[in-house]
């Protein structure tokens, strides 16, 4: 009998972690000629953001692009120009939503966007480093900042190598890796629940 009560004691604990185990937030692929990554999205925080970034997902629009920008100590950007450093059309840009109050930290994902605040279409960036500086500060056009919507969850050690590639100049752009860093794929992960 104490087997059984202590078990039934346990049952609810068990179940507790198991809930807390799995992420309910959606999480995706992201397959590099360099290897590959997974991001976790922040769809409560960030939901046009997130809406946003799934949809190019789902139609396979960064099959092909490169990581044209590459900073060591700064962030690793990409999603918007192919191998050819041609821009891929894009929907309408977005909403900020960089008054999440989520931080530009290491490993964290934002979008990319024009001095515009409300300019962000497809393309995003993954921190190297802890960016204050893009934090949201209020609403003015200087301190509104750059929305984080994901961080990365696996496969950081990829971040890692991409953001130490050599770089140089190429069609008049700074931070260009002089071998191309493709997204091959990003997919979405399918959940365990």
């Amino acid at each position: 009998m104490k087997t059984l009560a202590s078990a039934l004691v346990l049952l609810p604990l068990l179940a507790a972690f198991t809930v807390s185990a799995q992420s309910p937030n959606p999480r995706v692929a992201v397959k590099t000629s360099m290897g590959s990554f997974t991001i976790e999205l922040h769809e409560k925080e960030a939901p046009g953001t997130v809406r946003n970034f799934l949809a190019y997902v789902d139609e396979g629009f960064y099959a092909g692009t490169i990581f044209h920008r590459v900073i060591d100590g700064f962030m690793i950007q990409g999603g918007g120009l192919d191998r050819e450093m041609n821009r891929k059309k894009t929907r309408d840009p977005i909403a900020n939503e960089a008054m999440n109050k989520l931080k530009n930290r290491v490993g964290t994902v934002a979008m990319a966007r024009t001095s515009s605040p409300n300019s962000a279409t497809s393309q995003f960036f993954v921190n190297v480093a802890d960016n204050g500086m893009l934090d949201y500060r209020d609403t003015s056009a200087e301190g509104i900042g750059y929305c984080v919507f994901g961080k990365v969850v696996e496969g950081m050690d990829v971040v890692e190598k991409i953001k130490a590639v050599p770089t140089g100049v190429k069609n008049g752009m700074r931070d260009v890796p002089e071998t191309p860093v493709v997204i091959e794929s990003i997919t979405r992960v399918k959940s365990d629940a």
